[in-house]
Parts: structure tokens; C-alpha cells; sequence
């Protein structure tokens, strides 16, 4: 065997060490989530302490540079990839404490459980001690990491490389200035109807297994349960795990969020699991992974014909709701500037984002301290979506990112947006029958057709260029603004022409 393929085959080893780690800790990550019980919560730390302590330390094992000078150069795309994938993780591993990550673990832990805590009870205070370690660690490691870079462009990496504060920032700007005549438009106009009703919990249950299965998500190889907040649990090949959560009087609220993280579920489902063991396997960016949840949740799932297609179904489910699709479609389109981020429409989402995106910069660059976080949420709230939360529960403590250290995660979500938008747009000019085989509940063509471009490129190419493979180039943000002026314009009965 020779020096390189020797060097290739010790790296696999090494890696695919790394990705079982990963997948224990995610494992442990969804039961606490869904199944454990509170009092397990210190032990739970000590588990995931260990977990990160041991994956760091491969990581940031030094005969990983070795056997990435062995391989450096190759014309193979997989061993190409790999070594740019992996080069940027050692580098950023080698630089943070075995310590700092163990600490950071423990944290994570203990701050899932007093969020879980302070929402219940719609106190911050129980959450203040805990956020504030968890910034502080967060802080620690990025300055670690690299001292001369903004240390929120540092945690920005985690989730989408490459994303910097000022591309943010101006994109944000572009976004919320060519949402506000959409907004003003439907503001002047009759509001549209609520769905209403209750929708027994376990009946919704056997209606989203239905709706998931029918996208494409193989339950053979994964689960539907309820969380707090919806998430997605990706542990390797044949076992992708989806949550959810039921509202009892909100039938569209639980199956948005189902069909959101059925999106999320289709791409850990679709990724090249031939290529374990080389970082290729791998979703290619957060905000990657964002798009394909929204494309299902919002380009699919919001529109008239996937209605058509949901209200028989929601009938057979629940005899007698007696829902038509013209109202389900006029209901899960209702643009309000409400409280939540997670049942926000498609027009105001984006600036739920631009919030939270706002707020972490400020704590990253130590303009706004926690304790005061609570008071400036609610300010900027009201100020960018006109309307202020009531307690604490709905508004700082209504998200679950902060409590895992996610700060730089929020800004995935529009991106995701941005590209979903692209991914749409470019769909409906490849397959000119596209709503009608969404009518008939036919998705394998939608589903190849991301499974092609995006799914089974895993970490092949980084996100942008996976994008600009699949769909060209095209301006995302017109994307998306001219999808919501075409969807939301035409059942508000307004025309982009008239507000100029």
C-alpha cells in the first residue's frame, strides 16, 4: 500500500471514530429532548462532557495534518473535499482546550434544562446564570479559534462557512427593505380567516406520519416524536429521527413544523452514506440543510395545489372538520406580524431572523448584557414586527438555540429561505406539471430532483457552490421576493406594480 492510500485508509478510521462519536452525542442530544427524565439532567452532562472531550481530541489529533499533506493535491473530488472539510475543523479544534470543550458540554447540558424551566414558567431569571456561562464559553473559544476575527464571524462558521457579519448585515437590509411594501399592501387589506377548531392530539399524530411518509420520509430507518421545539436528530445511515409538536386548537402549527423537519429529515435521509468516513457524508452547511426544510414547510407545503392534495386527508382524520382546501391555503398564508418564529409566516419569518441576528452581534461584541436581553428583545420586537410579547416564554425564551450555545445558527434559517426560493423558482421552470403532480400527492420527482442537486452532493462542494450547480445564477433575494409577491400578493389581492 502506498504512502497515500495508506494515509487515506488511516484517515477514514480516524474520521469515521469522529462521526460515531458524533452520532452517540446526538443520540443522548434527542433523548434529553424527548424521553429523559429532568433529574437526569447532571448526568446527562457528564455523558456529553466525555463525548465532546473524546471527539475534540481526535479532531485535534496532530497526525491529522500529517495525513493531510499526504493527500493534499488530489485530483479524486472525495479526497479533495475531505481534506478541505477536515483541514478547516482540525485547524479550528487544534487551537480550543480539551477543557474549554468539556466545560462548554456541561453547560449545554445544564442550559437545556433551566430553559426548559424558565419557559414553563416564563421567568429569564432561571435562565440568565446559565445563558450567561454559555456566552462567556462561547466567547473563550472563539477568541481561542482565531483572536483577529470578529468572534460572532467565528461562531457564524460552525453552521454556514464563509458567511461574514457585513455580508449579513447588508443582505438583511436588502431583504426587510423589500419586504415593507409587501407588509404595508396586506396591512391595508382585509385580514384572511383562521382555520380554528380542535384537533385531538393523537389523531394529528397519525395525519403527520401520514403527510411524512407520503414526501418520502422512510420510517424504517427513523421516528416521529414530540419535543418542546422540533428538531431533526441525523445519527447515520438508517437512523434519521424527526420531532414535533402538537397544539391542541392550532391543527397548522404542529404540521408545519412536521413537514419543516420531514425536509430536514429527506436530506440526512438522502446524504452519500457510501462516503462515511470522509466528512463528504455530510450536509454541507447549516443553512443548506435550513433550505430544504423550508422548501418542503413553505414552497410545497403552503401551497394551493399540496392543499388540494392535504384536505381530503385532514377529513378522513378528523370526520367532520369539513376543511376545503381554498380555506386551508387561505389559512396557512394569513401574513400577521406575530410573536413566534416558528409559526410566522413566510413574509414576516425573515424578520424574525433579522431580530435575533441583531441581538446575538450585540451580545458578541459586548454592546448588550444578558440581564438586558429580555428588555431589548422586546424593544426591538416591537419595533421591527410591531407587536410586543406578553411574558418572557413568548418572547426571549420561545427559541431553544441559546440554550446548546447555538449563537450564530438564526441566520441559517434565511438562507435557507434565500435558496429555497431558488430551488422553487427553478423547479416550477424545469417540470411544467409540477402542481399537478403535487395535487395528486406525487413527490418523487420533487424528491429526485433535490436528491439529485442537493442531497447526494453532500459535503462534496461547499453550500453556495452545491447552489449554484443546481439551479445556476440567480439572485436568491428577487427569488424569494417575487415568490412571496406571486403567493401572498395574489390571495391579498395586491399587485407589486401599485406600491412603487
Amino acid at each position: 500500500m502506498s504512502d497515500v492510500e495508506g494515509a487515506w485508509q488511516a484517515l477514514r478510521d480516524h474520521v469515521g471514530e469522529i462521526e460515531t462519536l458524533g452520532s452517540i452525542g446526538g443520540m443522548l442530544d434527542w433523548d434529553q429532548q424527548t424521553m429523559m427524565p429532568p433529574r437526569a439532567a447532571k448526568l446527562r452532562g457528564s455523558q456529553q462532557a466525555l463525548l465532546a472531550r473524546l471527539a475534540h481530541e481526535r479532531l485535534a489529533d496532530p497526525r491529522i495534518a500529517g495525513w493531510l499533506a499526504a493527500l493534499e493535491g488530489s485530483g479524486e473530488p472525495v479526497r479533495r473535499a475531505c481534506v478541505r472539510n477536515l483541514r478547516r475543523k482540525h485547524e479550528r479544534a487544534r487551537r480550543v482546550t480539551a477543557e474549554l470543550v468539556e466545560r462548554l458540554a456541561h453547560a449545554r447540558a445544564r442550559g437545556f434544562a433551566a430553559w426548559l424551566e424558565a419557559k414553563r414558567s416564563a421567568d429569564f431569571a432561571r435562565f440568565e446564570p446559565e445563558l450567561g456561562e454559555l456566552l462567556e464559553l462561547s466567547l473563550r473559544r472563539a477568541e481561542a479559534i482565531d483572536p483577529e476575527r470578529h468572534p460572532y464571524e467565528v461562531v457564524l462558521e460552525t453552521y454556514d462557512p464563509g458567511v461574514e457579519v457585513g455580508f449579513l448585515s447588508e443582505l438583511f437590509a436588502r431583504l426587510r427593505a423589500g419586504l415593507e411594501p409587501l407588509l404595508a399592501a396586506i396591512a391595508a387589506r382585509p385580514q384572511l380567516p383562521s382555520l380554528g377548531g380542535e384537533f385531538e392530539p393523537a389523531r394529528q399524530a397519525a395525519l403527520h406520519r401520514e403527510v411524512a411518509a407520503t414526501l418520502g420520509y422512510e420510517f424504517e430507518g427513523g421516528r416521529l416524536d414530540e419535543a418542546e421545539h422540533p428538531f431533526t436528530s441525523g445519527h447515520g445511515p438508517g437512523d434519521v429521527r424527526i420531532t414535533t409538536h402538537y397544539e391542541r386548537h392550532d391543527l397548522l402549527s404542529g404540521l408545519s413544523g412536521t413537514i419543516h423537519e420531514t425536509g430536514h429529515g429527506l436530506y440526512e435521509q438522502g446524504l452519500p452514506h457510501e462516503h462515511d468516513g470522509t466528512s463528504v457524508s455530510r450536509a454541507a452547511s447549516f443553512g443548506l440543510h435550513e433550505s430544504q426544510s423550508r422548501f418542503w414547510e413553505n414552497f410545497v407545503g403552503r401551497s394551493l395545489a399540496f392543499c388540494t392534495w392535504l384536505a381530503p386527508r385532514i377529513e378522513a382524520h378528523f370526520p367532520g372538520a369539513g376543511i376545503e382546501a381554498e380555506r386551508l391555503y387561505q389559512a396557512g398564508n394569513r401574513v400577521e406580524r406575530g410573536l413566534r418564529r416558528v409559526a410566522a409566516d413566510e413574509v414576516t419569518y425573515n424578520l424574525h431572523i433579522i431580530l435575533r441576528f441583531e441581538l446575538e452581534l450585540a451580545l458578541f461584541e459586548r454592546k448588550l448584557a444578558v440581564a438586558d436581553l429580555p428588555e431589548a428583545w422586546n424593544a426591538r420586537h416591537r419595533e421591527i414586527l410591531g407587536v410586543g410579547p406578553a411574558d418572557d416564554a413568548e418572547g426571549v425564551l420561545q427559541d431553544v438555540h441559546w440554550s446548546s450555545a447555538a449563537f450564530g445558527y438564526f441566520p441559517s434559517y434565511t438562507l435557507g429561505n434565500l435558496w429555497a426560493a431558488s430551488l422553487g423558482r427553478s423547479l416550477e421552470e424545469g417540470v411544467p406539471d409540477l402542481w399537478s403532480q403535487v395535487e395528486r400527492g406525487e413527490f418523487s420527482e420533487v424528491l429526485g430532483f433535490l436528491r439529485e442537486r442537493v442531497h447526494g452532493k453532500g459535503h462534496l462542494l461547499e453550500a453556495p457552490e452545491i447552489m449554484r450547480a443546481a439551479v445556476g445564477e440567480r439572485d436568491a433575494v428577487a427569488d424569494l421576493l417575487g415568490h412571496l409577491w406571486q403567493r401572498h400578493g395574489c390571495l391579498y389581492g395586491v399587485e407589486e406594480a401599485a406600491t412603487r
